[in-house]
């Protein structure tokens, strides 16, 4: 069985983080591990509270897991501090990971910041680099790349910038910033758009952690990036469609719905 560890933060509510990853790529029909860089104390109206897992914790969970279970792929979400981004580069060169996904999360759907000033350089200039995609949102290129994003040419030129940066591919999520589903991969030099439906639903809690999830589940079954950028997009979307309805504030998805039977948009 193919394998995908997940580095992240944990949600309580069950709809971001740890959590949407290891329902998504279970739901790919893959072995999830995770190892937690922080807890968060989060429901669907916001995030309250932050509790960073100790560096050297860390160290021992991915210790625990490369040595043991080596994953086919690496997920990477939420890390708040200069130190933990040092812990998982240090981590992922020693054990020599592959199919690296990360997802830089800086800002969470319902607007707060989630990544310490100190950890920004740190994880342009460690972890970034040995990503073999990065999937920012509007919020986040704008920052990555230093430009402002209002149009599609400008997402363009964010994920050029971004790239030649980093050296990696990157995936510009249009989403809910642009009230479009349409993102854009930059590749290797060359940018593939992928439209997608806008479906009407407020409840997104999460989709960003999802999305990063499924690429990392379609490289480690062997899918080129392309295809596991347009799989991904396609199980979003199947989520969303389900119009589930839970908490009074930003929702979350339906990751489960494949498993069930009722729609199968990979």
């Amino acid at each position: 069985m193919k394998t995908v560890l997940t580095i992240a933060g944990s949600d309580c509510s069950g709809g971001a983080g740890i959590q949407a990853d290891i329902k998504t790529i279970a739901a790919h029909g893959l072995y999830a591990m995770s190892a937690i860089t922080a807890l968060t104390a989060q429901n669907t109206t916001g995030v309250y509270g932050i509790l960073e897992v100790p560096p050297e914790f860390l160290e021992k969970q991915l210790a625990c897991i490369f040595e043991d279970i080596m994953p086919d792929a690496v997920k990477i979400g939420m890390a708040a501090s200069a130190e933990l981004v040092h812990v998982i580069s240090a981590s992922l060169k020693k054990y020599r990971a592959r199919h690296i996904v990360v997802d830089p999360v800086m800002v969470s759907t319902s607007g707060s910041v989630l990544l310490k000033e100190d950890a920004q350089e740190a994880l342009i200039a460690e972890l970034l680099p040995l990503a073999e995609v990065i999937t920012p949102n509007i919020p986040e290129a704008e920052r990555l790349s230093g430009i402002v994003i209002d149009t599609p040419e400008d997402m363009q030129e964010a994920a050029r910038r971004i790239a030649a940066r980093c050296q990696t591919a990157v995936l510009v999520k249009g989403g809910h910033e642009t009230n479009t589903a349409n993102d854009l991969l930059y590749d290797n030099g060359q940018s593939q758009w992928f439209y997608g439906e806008h479906i009407e639903n407020p409840n997104t809690h999460g989709t960003g952690c999802t999305l990063s999830s499924a690429i990392a589940a379609g490289l480690a079954a062997g899918c080129t990036r392309q295809e596991s950028v347009r799989r991904a997009k396609a199980y979003i979307s199947g989520a969303l469609r389900q119009q589930m309805n839970l908490g009074r504030g930003n929702g979350p998805l339906d990751h489960m719905y494949v498993c069930r039977g009722r729609e199968d948009e990979c």
